[in-house]
């Protein structure tokens, strides 16, 4: 099934194709003179030092560096502007990638009505919504930009929900879920900046507007996986499953990145330490618009489930053997010390050739574990093809063999019908007989 069929049923044409693509450059052409025009206010930003308490710094200016942690560049010899130029090179790449990817959608399928609204949600929520620092700097620096940053940044907002909601097929499923889109975009709005006097009489609106945040969520999920339990083609479920396993590997790579700054573990007092961080979060945030951009734009889509199943396997096969490692080496040594009261590197070296030894037992019995649980139907279509094979070199008896060969058809396949016909001993000797 090709992309274009496969990615929604519905195509634009005539006055509307000419709208929406006009839309959608004026949007594009928006983002990206946000992306160019505020390097000057973010490189300003960067370098700046924070000079106040180290909580506050933490809070409100994350990513500046304080005076020790201006001191702690100097010791490996970067300076203020140096510290701010990574940053702005961090920040452009992850914005400049999900503005790419929305362009390459928009110029390979633009006359598609799903895979343009996809397009516009990568190239104004990169920019913008997931990463305000940028715009919001523009806008500290020059408030003229206001209207055209506030304009992009509703233009992700509403493009976001609608995706979630939309993808792949389109359509509204359940038709219900519309009314959905329409609250959690409302929710999605600055509205206590909109109306402060409200916000600051009820103080419970804020509490309202999370659990509708958590709300929307939960829905957004159950939706896809309706959809894709009852309406999507084989084609929309393989491309589901790559925005999905996609977004989930980002989203959860995002968290040892993001954690330590939330919980005020590190600030600008070590200001490489948050470089590092924003680096791993970024990268590690844009497997999001490279998985969208697999499932839009490639017409045979290979199968993610593979990927799937390595990555739980060998990502299960790292967290134990590290857990094991340096669980086994603290353990170790603090025996080591109680019985001859010193360390010893020989500790190290036994529990590293201990992890070499378990490496393969532990990825065959984690492999094993993954496909029974999560891959029952072609674990056990493995082990029935298995059980075939050394049968089949046995057996004798040929209307046995045929129904075998039925009953393990039925259960790998699963066909509507079987049926098996083969070739008296006659009809095979007439025709090698036959002079043909």
């Amino acid at each position: 099934m090709s992309t274009r069929a496969s990615i929604s049923t519905a195509t634009l044409d005539g006055r509307w194709l000419f709208l929406a693509r006009t839309a959608w450059v004026a949007v594009a052409v928006t983002a990206l003179a946000i992306i160019v025009f505020s390097v000057p206010s973010s490189f300003d930003y960067y370098r700046d030092v924070c000079a106040a308490a180290s909580e506050v710094c933490s809070e409100r200016a994350v990513h500046q560096a304080t005076p020790e942690g201006v001191r702690a560049l100097r010791d490996v010899g970067l300076s203020a502007r140096s510290y701010a130029l990574l940053n702005v090179v961090v920040d452009k790449v992850f914005q400049l990638t999900w503005f790419a990817v929305g362009a390459l959608i928009f110029w390979r399928r633009s006359d598609d009505r799903m895979a343009l609204l996809v397009s516009a949600f990568l190239v104004s929520s990169g920019p913008v919504t997931l990463d305000p620092t940028a715009a919001n700097t523009l806008i500290s620096s020059q408030p003229a930009w206001w209207l055209p940053v506030r304009s992009v940044d509703i233009v992700g907002e509403v493009c976001t929900v609608l995706f979630f909601l939309l993808f792949p097929s389109g359509r509204f499923a359940p038709r219900w879920t519309r009314w959905l889109a329409v609250v959690l975009i409302a929710n999605d709005q600055d509205l206590d900046v909109l109306f402060p006097e409200l916000y600051s009489r009820t103080p419970a609106l804020e509490t309202v507007s999370l659990l509708v945040f958590l709300g929307g969520v939960v829905s957004l999920v159950w939706s896809q996986v309706y959809r894709y339990r009852r309406f999507s083609s084989p084609a929309q479920r393989q491309q589901t499953k790559w925005v999905v396993f996609g977004t989930t590997l980002g989203v959860a790579g995002t968290f040892p990145f993001q954690l330590p700054v939330d919980l005020l573990l590190v600030g600008g007092d070590t200001p490489l330490t948050l470089l590092l961080l924003k680096t791993g979060f970024a990268l590690s945030f844009l497997l999001v618009p490279l998985s969208i951009s697999v499932a839009v734009l490639r017409s045979r889509l290979f199968d993610v489930d593979v990927l799937i199943n390595r990555t739980l396997v060998y990502g299960s096969l790292t967290t134990v053997l590290v857990a094991f490692y340096f669980g086994g080496i603290v353990l170790s040594q603090r025996l080591f010390v109680a019985f001859t009261g010193q360390r010893s590197t020989l500790v190290v070296v036994a529990s590293t050739l201990l992890i070499a030894a378990l490496f393969n037992p532990l990825r065959r019995r984690l492999q094993s574990f993954i496909d029974r649980r999560f891959y029952r139907r072609k674990y056990d279509a493995r082990k029935t093809l298995e059980a075939f094979s050394v049968k089949l070199r046995d057996e004798t008896d040929l209307d046995g063999l045929r129904e075998d060969l039925v009953v393990v058809v039925k259960e790998t396949v699963q066909p509507a019908h079987v049926s098996v016909w083969l070739r008296s001993p006659d009809e095979i000797h007439r025709r090698e007989e036959s002079p043909g």
